[in-house]
Parts: C-alpha cells; structure tokens; sequence
C-alpha cells in the first residue's frame, strides 16, 4: 500500500511516499481502507520532534518511532479480528489511530464509531481528534453549563471551529476570537459574539466569560485570568507556544501549580480517543447541531503541502488528505 512515512525529524520536506506492507490487525482490531484522513497539530508536533520534550515521552529519540503519519481517519472495513462485535466489512467508519496517512490501517474496534450518515468521508476524517478535543474540553473539563458565557481563541481553526458549535448546541452564549480573514467563519457556526484579535484584545475589555477554551497559546496566564468571572474556568487546550524544549507545557504546568491558590479553575488535558465520545459527536452532527469546517483538500501525494499549509495556521477550520 501507499503511505506517507518519514525516517528523521524534520520540515514538512522529510515525508515521503512510499510502497509498504498492508498493516496486520490484531483480534481486537479492524483492517479499514482509508478514504480520507484529517491534518492536526499533533501531525507537526511528531513530524518536526518539537518540543524535544516529545522525544522523551516516548515518540522516539533521532526519528520516529512510527514511520508513518496521520491520526484521523475515515472510510470501510475491510477486515475484522475475531473478537470484534460492532462491525463487518463494509461498514463505513471514522476514529483515531497511528498512521492514517496511508491506503489502510489497523485500528482496535473501541477507536472507531459509525461514520455520520449526513458526512461526506472527508467530512468525517475531519471530526475525530479535533472534535473529541473541543468536546472534552468543553463539556469535560470545562463543566459548561447552559446560559453560560464562553468564550474560544482560536476560535477559527480545527478545534476552535468544533467548540464554538459545541457549546453552543450545549446552550451557551459563545464569544470567537479569530483573526480578521475567520471572522465570517466563526460567526457562520453560531458564534454569538466574535473579536477580532487584530483589532480589540478581548483580555482588555469590561467583558468577562465563565469559561475559556485556549486553543491559541499566545496568552499568559494573567491576562486570560483576567477576562474570567470570579469563579471563571480557564481549560488551555494542546501546547503550542513557548520554547523548543517544552513548548507551551511549561505554560499549562503552572496553570496546574496556580489553581489551588486562586479562586479560577486553570485547567489542562490531553484528548482521549472515547467510543461513547465519537458516538456522541456522531449525534450532534446527525442531528445537525455540528458541521465540520473544510479549509481545503489535498491528495495523499501532497500530504507534506497539507502540513505546510496547516502550520501557516491560516486554514479555516480543518484540512484534509483524500486518499
């Protein structure tokens, strides 16, 4: 099969296409063939080893331990292990797994759910790690509550784009932060309020939020605080900013060490791939509530123009690889 690997760390000129064996599964897995697959942060953050801090947790020290990229991903069973019960070949699915930049791959059964009925394949490719992100975040971690106001930065990229519309369908009033090129985007999802961030600095003004979803990591901590109501929650999503060392952690670190002693609640998280969480997702977007934003879509031959085109970080909501 055709997939998109990399042998060392790098720009996005390190990846590569290359002829590979068809990946095996396991009892519990299933052998699906891809028909597209969504670009994320998490994409660069393996392709480059940056911050270095990733080496050491596990991704590899030199190169990746996984050649291949990719983590979103939908399309049909081919094949199911023996211990499988949810689907069949055939079935047309979507989840997470290591290596969706590729024409297959082997994905354990608890990582996928049924593709929404109302979503094109890369519709669908584009919903998994973003989408259970902004859920997580959102209703998890940030405990949203209905007539609550909250408000997103980065409001018009991959995971803004979905909790904007999240905590709007969980009855929020939403405030988007967004650069001045997303504000029709971001106001088009449901936003209720959107800032332009060139424009007016949202920690600056007499407004203040129950809840902010930090997507952007160019803020400190401080000026966040300080657009939240007294007992406001701040929820900082994914580690960008900061240095080549530790990135943005260092930031989430000591929203973890500061929270006990303030009277916010400063938290932070790391998305996890939930089968009643896809499900739930699913729901939402079959009933119309969420619809995923498509910046644009390149073949599997231009994966490395689609991370490139996702770091610039101008995309409007997702962009995906078709396959």
């Amino acid at each position: 099969m055709k997939a998109i690997v990399q042998d060392t760390y790098g720009s996005a000129d390190v990846l590569r296409v290359e002829d590979i064996d068809k990946p095996e599964i396991g009892d519990d897995h299933l052998l699906v063939r891809v028909q597209a697959a969504g670009v994320d942060a998490g994409v660069w953050h393996v392709m480059t080893g940056l911050p270095y801090m990733i080496r050491i947790m596990g991704y590899g020290l030199r190169a990746p331990k996984s050649r291949v990229r990719g983590s979103d991903f939908a399309g049909r069973v081919e094949a199911a292990g023996p211990n499988v019960t949810r689907f069949r070949p055939g079935d047309e699915v979507f989840g997470a797994c290591d290596g969706s930049f590729a024409e297959y791959v082997s994905v354990k059964e608890k990582n996928c759910a049924p593709k929404p009925a109302n979503l094109t394949f890369e519709q669908a490719a584009a919903v998994p790690v973003s989408g259970l992100t902004a859920l997580q975040g959102i209703r998890d971690h940030g405990k949203v509550q209905a007539g609550q106001r909250v408000l997103v930065t980065g409001a018009g990229g991959g995971v803004g784009t979905f909790a904007v519309q999240i905590a709007e369908a969980l009855g929020a009033e939403v405030t988007g932060v967004c650069s001045t090129g997303k504000v029709d985007t971001v106001r088009s999802i449901g936003a209720a309020h959107v800032i332009d961030y060139t424009r007016e600095d949202f920690t600056r003004s007499d407004r203040r939020w129950d809840l902010i979803l930090d997507t952007g990591g160019n803020r400190s901590l401080s000026h966040l605080r300080r657009a939240l109501t007294p007992r406001g929650t701040l929820v900082i999503v994914g580690g960008e900013g900061g240095d080549r060392w530790i990135g943005g952690t260092d930031r989430q670190l000591r929203a973890l060490l500061l929270s006990p002693f303030v009277g916010h609640n400063l938290r932070t998280f790391v998305a996890r791939i939930l089968p009643e969480d896809l499900l739930f997702l699913k729901e939402l977007i079959e009933a119309g509530k969420v619809t995923p934003v498509l910046d644009r879509a390149y073949p599997l031959s231009q994966a490395a123009a689609a991370v490139r085109h996702l770091a610039e970080r101008r995309a409007k909501g997702k962009v995906v690889i078709t396959v």
